[in-house]
This record gives C-alpha cells, sequence and structure tokens, in this order.
C-alpha cells in the first residue's frame, strides 16, 4: 500500500481531530490520582471527545471495548479500562486515545505518575518523552523514515532501556492504521524518504527492563514478559516543508472550552 499524502483541507481537519486528542488527554492526566479507577478515566475521554464532535477512535476497533487503552505500571499497551483497576499512589498509568473528526483520526499517549513514583520510574518517562522528542527531530522531508526509529533507539538504549520491538507506530489518516509501520528501532537512512503531506503516528514504547513482550489472557492487554516498568509517549505529526507540525500538541489558542 501507498502512503498517502494529506492535502493542506485533509490536514486541517486532522489538526482538528488532534486538538481533540490532546484536549482529552490533558482532562486525563489532571484526572490521574490514587484511588481513581482506569474505568472513570474511560467514561471522562468518550464525553470529552463526544462533547467536542468527535468519536473515540478505539472503541469498537477490533472489538476493542474503550474509548482509551489505560496500561498501568508492566503493562505496555491497550490494557483495557475496568472498574477493578483503582490507581494506586507509586503506580505509573499510560494513557492512549485517538478520535475521529470529520472522517480523519488523531491518535496520542502520555504515561501519568499516580502521586509520588520511584526515581527509576520518573527516569522512564523523563526519557521515553524525550526519546519521543528525539524521533520528531528527525521527521523532516528528505530525511528516511528509519531515522526516526534509530533516534528512538539511541536515546532508549543509552539510558539502558529497551524499546519494544514487536508494536510500531504508523500512518494515520482517514484510517487509524495506514502505512507505512514505524519501528522504535533499527539503523539509520532507510525506509521511505519524508515528504510533506505525510502523516505519522510516532509512539515510543521503553521498558526498564528487556523488550520482550506478552500477551494477556484477554488477547489485548501487552504487558513486559520480564515485569518491567513500562512507558509510552505518541504523537500525530505531519511533516512540512520546512519540517513538522505535532498535530496532537495542545494549543490553547484552539481548544476552547
Amino acid at each position: 500500500m501507498p502512503i498517502i499524502i494529506k492535502s493542506q483541507r485533509e490536514l486541517a481537519i486532522m489538526r482538528a481531530a488532534g486538538q481533540i486528542v490532546a484536549a482529552t488527554l490533558a482532562r486525563l492526566a489532571e484526572a490521574v490520582r490514587p484511588g481513581v479507577c482506569t474505568a472513570e478515566l474511560d467514561e471522562m475521554a468518550h464525553a470529552e471527545a463526544t462533547a467536542r464532535g468527535a468519536y473515540p477512535a478505539f472503541k469498537g476497533y477490533r472489538g476493542f471495548p474503550a474509548s482509551i487503552c489505560a496500561s498501568i505500571n508492566e503493562e505496555i499497551v491497550h490494557g483495557i479500562p475496568s472498574p477493578e483497576r483503582v490507581l494506586r499512589a507509586g503506580d505509573i498509568v499510560s494513557l492512549d486515545f485517538g478520535a475521529v473528526f470529520e472522517g480523519f483520526y488523531g491518535d496520542a499517549a502520555i504515561t501519568v505518575a499516580v502521586g509520588e513514583v520511584s526515581p527509576e520510574a520518573r527516569r522512564l518517562l523523563a526519557v521515553t518523552e524525550r526519546a519521543l522528542f528525539e524521533g520528531l527531530a528527525l521527521a523532516r522531508p528528505s530525511g528516511f523514515l528509519s531515522d526516526i526509529s534509530h533516534a528512538v533507539q539511541r536515546c532508549a538504549e543509552s539510558a539502558g532501556f529497551s524499546v519494544v520491538r514487536q508494536y510500531v507506530g504508523h500512518g494515520i489518516g482517514r484510517a487509524m492504521h495506514e502505512e507505512p509501520q514505524i519501528p522504535n528501532f533499527g539503523p539509520p537512512g532507510r525506509g521511505p524518504r519524508l515528504r510533506p503531506g505525510m502523516t505519522l503516528a510516532i509512539e515510543p514504547m521503553v521498558n526498564i527492563g528487556g523488550p520482550e513482550t506478552a500477551l494477556l489472557a484477554d488477547q489485548w492487554t501487552v504487558v513486559t514478559a520480564d515485569g518491567s516498568l513500562s512507558a509510552h509517549f505518541e504523537h500525530t505529526v505531519a511533516i512540512t516543508a520546512d519540517g513538522h507540525e505535532i498535530l496532537t500538541r495542545a494549543d490553547e489558542r484552539r481548544l476552547g472550552g
């Protein structure tokens, strides 16, 4: 499948979708505290998106039962919200949310500390977010897709952590998952060249321990095989003539009430 180049009109819609995602994740981050269950966060995300004229992109996608993925501690991605999953002080929780607005998708993720967390957990969050932005720094025209992948891997591994290899970033637009796939590892200078109008969801998943994963019995939740903590950060970006635009970064001028 070819990589789809978006028009300026399509990018404007994706920008609006991205701002809905950003607003929703900001609301969820404010709500994270000990004693909150992930089902509450899920309900909040659904309400926030629909109030802004969008629909939660994950709900019903390939049978997923919720509006957000809420992954706690050793859970890497695709954790299912539940009234029984109550956040405790010292946890970290990854919140992954997508929205579809006027036929186009936005997708982003953050990992949030619940109360006071260990120094090791704080460092994991900082390194994973830094890996995302080091990857984004290479999201520019005429660069190679794998330049992004290599930057993410270099950042995570130089800190003594590992990157998940089984789950990757992706193109995004009229579909949640479009070409190309974007691994978080690999040598630079490979894959397609980046061109203005490409839209990408770049999402480092970084583990304190090894990169190996396991799938839980619910057939959704992915965990670290060794039980170590994992963090996940993601932005949807558009390649522009002179670099990139982060479509899911909050812009207070656009978010509204």
